[in-house]
């Protein structure tokens, strides 16, 4: 028996994942179609790390597990400040195009479908989205995944511009003097 095995299922608890698209596809063979299943998750540790993965296989069980191994592999860390994101951003992927704008405490996520999906596992509690163009679901969150990819971290940004961090901040985050 392999000595690290319960080290790797610890591991595999403190991630948030959730299976976002499962359809089926078909690949037309000599007797006919063989159907399979593709499977999109998207796991994230709700401190600002997230990834995306597509599973394929002949059972949902199957491409499930493989699409949660993908997405773990292709984690990235996020830019967040307190609980939305440094500033408004628009992506796009394929014929999908998302904004991601910054809201202030309290306002939730309003979000629709994959997009709500990855900033929920991705730790974002307050932010306002759009989606445009397609409302193909993977296409959907690979461009959410990038525009989240695209932000700006706060500390870079008050280097570059030889800024105080408070003057870069959302007004909402701003310490009131006086």
């Amino acid at each position: 028996m392999r000595k690290n095995f319960r080290d790797r299922k610890d591991d595999r608890d403190e991630f948030d994942e959730r299976v976002i698209d499962i359809s089926r596809v078909a690949k037309v063979v000599k007797g006919g179609r063989r159907f399979a299943f593709r499977v999109t998750v998207v796991v994230g540790d709700n401190k600002g790390r997230v990834g995306l993965g597509v599973g394929k296989a002949r059972g949902v069980p199957d491409a499930i597990r493989k699409a949660g191994e993908k997405a773990r592999k292709n984690m990235r860390q996020i830019s967040l400040v307190g609980s939305t994101i440094p500033h408004q951003v628009y992506s796009k992927h394929g014929g999908a195009i998302v904004m991601l704008k910054p809201a202030s405490p309290g306002t939730g996520v309003i979000a629709g479908g994959a997009v709500r999906a990855v900033l929920q596992v991705a730790g974002v509690h307050n932010i306002l989205t759009k989606s445009l163009g397609s409302a193909n679901v993977l296409n959907v969150a690979r461009a959410t995944i990038k525009g989240l990819q695209d932000l700006k971290w706060i500390e870079e940004e008050t280097a570059k511009r030889g800024k105080d961090r408070q003057q870069i901040m959302p007004f909402w985050e701003r310490e009131r003097n006086g």
